[in-house]
């Protein structure tokens, strides 16, 4: 069966809803398909799910188990290029592109910049309607990009980095402002109805950490510390997105409290050595490789690596929740994206279910 392109999109502040969604979302409520919010919740707490939860990111979001919704403005103004944090997108391709310019050229700018306010009126404006419409999901709050990798945006990255070394009290002033911009918008989310927040913050290349073990843990685990507590006392699950390796920190993440580590290049882990040491220890949300397999990949070997994440960290009672990303703008064919979606539909369903 074809499975109709739904749509939902934002005029303004407000959330659209095409009546096809609407009407595909009523009708799976009265088909009593499973509670998806359940199977998410059982996933990651380990507890039984009836099988592999998919996050569908970008494209088909109706037939996602999670929900996410941005709160947070990265994309706004009219040409949908500007961050509330200030900065301008510049865009090569389809993706969100990079900052056209550091803010912070010299320190001496960082007190007349103008920071983005978490309590403004509007910032949850449409979240109401859109849980209202997709019904019981498991709904998780986005905070877009964050922490390092806001500062890196601001300041610059090389220049970031050698300040981390240079210029420590200037790094921590701003390290409070971006971390404490987050805290303020955790502490709001509950109210919402939300039941995770979502950080994005890259720390890996293709084989290492970006800044040395020693200072991640000096200077940035004590702040993601206090956030991920902060959300744990407002009953939210702490998701977490990393690209590139950063195996040497993922004790590390579990440790401070990440529920849903979201690791979007599998195929440069040894899944099998982090299904030992870290299954059952947290939750592991994976795509199929963005940049190997699920782009040239054919579809044998995208059932072969969903086999492994499934074999491998989804065996804990749960453990492992798919994520599914359209990524044409990188060469990714319509193929290879239903590809994707059938093997996490057909190699997570768990013995005993249907």
């Amino acid at each position: 069966m074809t499975v109709p392109v739904l749509k939902s999109f934002k005029k303004g502040n407000k959330v659209i809803i095409s009546n096809t969604l609407r009407f595909m979302i009523k009708a799976e409520s009265m088909s009593g398909l499973l509670d998806r919010k359940l199977q998410v919740k059982r996933a990651i707490r380990m507890q039984g799910p009836d099988y592999v939860p998919i996050l569908f990111f970008n494209k088909d979001k109706e037939q996602s188990d999670i929900t996410i919704v941005d709160v947070v403005g990265h994309f706004m103004g009219e040409n949908n290029n500007r961050s509330e944090w200030g900065f301008i997108w510049k865009k090569r391709d389809e993706t969100m592109g990079q900052p056209e310019e550091e803010l912070i050229k010299s320190w001496d700018n960082l007190e007349r910049l103008s920071f983005p306010d978490a309590y403004r009126a509007d910032r949850f404006a449409g979240v109401h309607e859109v849980m209202e419409m997709y019904g019981r999901r498991y709904y998780l709050a986005s905070l877009v990009l964050t922490g390092f990798t806001i500062m890196t945006f601001l300041r610059g990255f090389s220049n970031l980095l050698g300040d981390l070394y240079t210029q420590r009290q200037l790094v921590e002033n701003l390290a409070g402002l971006v971390f404490g911009f987050e805290e303020n918008i955790i502490r709001q989310l509950k109210d919402y109805g939300f039941d995770g927040v979502a950080f994005y913050d890259d720390w890996g290349t293709q084989d290492n950490l970006i800044i040395s073990p020693s200072m991640w843990r000096d200077f940035f685990k004590p702040r993601y510390k206090r956030q991920f507590d902060l959300a744990h006392l407002n009953q939210l699950d702490v998701y977490f997105h990393s690209c590139g390796y950063i195996y040497e920190i993922i004790p590390d993440l579990i440790e401070i409290g990440v529920d849903m580590l979201n690791l979007s290049q599998p195929n440069i882990f040894n899944i099998e050595q982090i299904g030992r040491e870290f299954g059952g220890k947290v939750c592991f949300v994976c795509p199929v490789s963005y940049q190997t397999t699920s782009i040239s990949g054919t579809e044998d070997e995208i059932f072969k690596e969903v086999k492994t994440l499934v074999d491998n960290l989804g065996c804990y009672d749960g453990g492992l929740i798919g994520y599914v990303e359209e990524y044409g703008s990188i060469g990714m064919s319509e193929l290879n994206y239903r590809s994707c979606i059938r093997a996490f539909k057909e190699l997570g369903r768990y013995e005993g279910t249907l």
